[in-house]
């Protein structure tokens, strides 16, 4: 079995998930709801607080497609229960001195390919 595919998914108290008779995942929660529509033969089905991902054979394709919609189901799961952030770490910090039209701007560039522009008169 896929090492990703085999884990079930824990779902929490706020959140409910529903696998429809096409095969469709639906995860509703506090944050919102989301659909996924299982593909390739990949099955989910949800017991005890869980949701198990199951795959008819072992081919290559079934393999990946297993892995993958357990995954996209975790996220789901996570996004409508605790929602996404994303925390960043400054590496490096570059401010280059820059004017245009009678303002002395300041661009800032971080090492996390982002630029921020700060204007000042």
């Amino acid at each position: 079995m896929s090492r990703i595919g085999k884990l079930p998914i824990v779902i929490p108290s706020k959140v409910s998930v529903e696998v429809d008779k096409n095969n469709v995942v639906t995860v509703k929660g506090p944050k919102g709801e989301l659909q996924q529509a299982l593909t390739g033969g990949i099955t989910a089905e949800v017991k005890d607080n869980h949701v198990y991902v199951s795959r008819p054979t072992d081919g290559k394709e079934h393999r990946s497609l297993h892995g993958l919609y357990r995954a996209l189901i975790h996220n789901m799961v996570v996004g409508v229960s605790e929602g996404f952030r994303s925390v960043q770490e400054l590496v490096g910090v570059v401010i280059v001195p820059v004017t245009m039209a009678n303002y002395l701007n300041w661009l800032l560039v971080i090492h996390t390919k982002f630029t921020c522009f700060c204007r000042m008169r």
